[in-house]
């Protein structure tokens, strides 16, 4: 029984990743506005149903790492070490996807990249999922510091997730201009560094 169910989910994720694979192939070749979903499930081979089952919208099939996206700074600051404080566990967990050049901060390659920017449907979910983000940030900073003045999570999450979004916009900025993940690496680390810096002076760590 168990091993039935695992091969069920495995084939619900195999699914998944082809309908999600087909889509971003040709979001890149036509681009998202001018593809539809029919187009999208003849090249998966699938029903129609198929893909609006696994995917409620449409921009879920570009951006289909949503929920990854938008709990992660949320997720750095609940799962940071004993006694560490946010901002330090935020800016070593942005260290570190900026080093393994991870889709969530950023690093889409230019064709994704390209596609994202000339779409103003994607354009505009990419910046509700940072809103959705800053929200579970908040959150997230509320439940550590329960005695804080009400405001002073969502403070702090505003100003941090500004900063996530300049550093992300960053490299998908340096990614158009053609530079590599590994030329935007070398220029990001200080950058991300001095904006660490400044978020700790306003924010006069460890105030949470």
């Amino acid at each position: 029984m168990a091993t039935e169910t695992g091969l069920r989910e495995s084939k619900k994720q195999e699914t998944r990743q082809l309908i999600s694979d087909c889509a971003t192939r040709l979001f890149i070749e036509q681009g998202f506005e001018r593809t539809t979903i029919a187009e999208i499930a003849a090249a998966a081979r699938v029903a129609k149903k198929t893909v609006t089952n696994y995917f409620a919208h449409k921009e879920d099939l570009a951006l289909d790492h949503h929920e990854v996206f938008t709990q992660g700074l949320a997720k750095a600051v609940a799962e940071r070490d004993r006694g560490e404080d946010p901002l330090t566990a935020l800016g070593r967990t942005f260290r570190a996807a900026l080093l393994e050049h991870s889709p969530v901060v950023g690093f889409t390659g230019p064709a994704f990249a390209r596609m994202v920017a000339d779409s103003p449907t994607l354009t505009a979910r990419l910046r509700e999922l940072h809103d959705r983000r800053e929200a579970a940030l908040a959150a997230a900073l509320a439940d550590a510091a329960p005695d804080a003045p009400a405001i002073a999570p969502r403070a702090a999450a505003a100003l941090i997730a500004a900063a996530d979004r300049l550093l992300f916009r960053r490299i998908q900025e340096l990614t158009l201009a053609g530079r590599t993940d590994d030329e935007i690496e070398v220029a990001l680390l200080p950058e991300a560094d001095h904006v660490r810096a400044l978020l700790g002076a306003a924010l006069d760590e460890p105030a949470f």
